[in-house]
């Protein structure tokens, strides 16, 4: 099973269309200064990340996190992302027609019998992740392992831009770290 996960999905996506937020503490939602302190993070990168923010997040707690100088609100574009989604499903459809999406950046893949007759499942995400660097310029994380949850465990492990394979004689020993 490969999980792949897209590492900052919207905020990549963003950075993208605006290459001068790279740098910047850049936060997926609605500015709370502009709506009486309203609103909730979508998602942000890593920059903002540094500062504490995440996910869920009360906007409001952003703007108290991160030095106003640094940081950058940007209205979600869903149908933007739905696009660049599509895109990357499509890339997992050509390896496997078992692909369980989670979320517009995230899913499963089982390459067991796969369309390119790969033997490795390592090989498969490696050029998984490649051509989604390649093609559309964006960073992903995955995980190789026996089943979804340690797929998924290993997805996060090493983030961003990052790799983990859990072989099943090594389960344990990832697990007890």
């Amino acid at each position: 099973i490969i999980h792949l996960d897209m590492d900052s999905f919207y905020a990549s996506v963003e950075t993208q269309r605006t290459p001068e937020l790279k740098n910047k503490a850049l936060v997926i939602g609605q500015d709370p200064r502009n709506n009486g302190g309203h609103g909730v993070v979508a998602t942000c990168n890593y920059v903002a990340r540094k500062y504490g923010v995440h996910s869920a997040m009360p906007a409001i707690k952003a703007v108290k996190l991160i030095p106003k100088s640094e940081l950058v609100f940007v209205r979600p574009d869903f149908k933007k992302y739905r696009s660049v989604s599509a895109k990357i499903h499509s890339f997992m459809h050509e390896i496997t027609d078992k692909v369980e999406s989670i979320a517009l950046d995230e899913a499963y893949l089982d390459v067991t019998h796969n369309k390119l007759g790969q033997n490795s499942a390592v090989q498969l995400a490696i050029g998984l992740q490649r051509r989604i660097r390649t093609e559309l310029g964006l960073n992903s994380s995955f995980g190789v392992s026996y089943n979804k949850f340690l797929a998924k465990l290993a997805s996060d492990y090493q983030k961003p831009n990052g790799f983990t394979v859990i072989m099943p004689g090594d389960a344990q020993q990832f697990l007890d770290k």
